[in-house]
């Protein structure tokens, strides 16, 4: 056995004995351990954006701890283990894939998510285009996906650039809503608007949710240096003027692009 499998067997051994030893972790079940996962994924991805490989490892190993605790309570539920798990993965990888385990040619990345989405369909785990796509899923990653999907089967625009008369139309349309003060259809046109630029970054490969976290942080580090500026200068952001405000604003953004 190697080095990985050894250690990989330790953790399952470990994981035995504190479902047993341990109150705690004897106590977990599937619905108390899913908002501990959930937190734990997010800090992987403040680790990936942050690009802290040392980070993104050790979360990687508390991903790892949930998987093997959810099939160890599989087990003991007489459902499945982590052999299945393995096992299930795969045989779904493989079959996936038969521009590599089989003789299926294809041309690029497009082509392989392509066909990833129709194989799919023929496991029967999905029965429609846009099945799978978990209710929960915050919103805009949620767009992204459903236009993705949409894209795998044909239904996009024949040229990007097109895009950008549907956001001209849909900006309009909400401006126009904005003007008549209906707030039930002021939401309404707002989230058309805002699914038309989500579907933009995806025909540019920009990933909305990557991008706008980037803006997040970048507006994080501009209004903290305009607060610590302030506080500096013994002074209350409150008793500035916006004026006051813009000039520290414009003079941060030398430090943070």
């Amino acid at each position: 056995m190697n080095k990985t499998l050894e250690e990989f067997q330790k953790l399952l051994d470990i994981m035995t004995r504190l479902r047993k030893e341990c109150p705690w972790d004897r106590k977990q079940t599937n619905e108390s351990l899913r908002t501990l996962t959930i937190e734990e994924t997010f800090e992987l991805a403040d680790a990936i954006l942050k690009e802290n490989d040392e980070e993104i490892k050790k979360e990687i190993g508390d991903i790892l701890l949930h998987i093997v605790f959810y099939a160890k309570i599989g087990e003991e539920k007489n459902k499945f283990d982590i052999f299945d798990v393995i096992k299930g993965i795969n045989e779904k990888l493989i079959f996936r894939h038969p521009h590599i385990f089989s003789n299926v040619e294809v041309n690029s990345a497009e082509d392989v998510s392509e066909n990833w989405e129709r194989l799919k369909l023929k496991e029967g785990k999905e029965k429609t285009v846009l099945g799978g796509i978990p209710d929960s899923m915050p919103a805009m990653i949620k767009a992204h996906r459903i236009q993705d999907k949409a894209r795998n089967v044909g239904f996009d625009w024949e040229e990007k650039e097109q895009v950008w008369g549907k956001i001209n139309e849909e900006y309009h349309e909400l401006m126009e809503e904005i003007k008549n003060k209906n707030t039930e259809n002021i939401e309404s046109e707002f989230g058309d608007f805002l699914f038309s630029v989500i579907n933009a970054g995806r025909l540019y490969d920009i990933n909305p949710e990557n991008a706008l976290e980037k803006t997040n942080r970048k507006f994080i580090n501009r209004f903290n240096y305009l607060e610590s500026q302030t506080i500096a200068k013994g002074k209350d952001l409150k008793d500035l003027s916006l004026a006051e405000m813009e000039k520290i604003w414009q003079e941060s953004k030398k430090y943070f692009l």
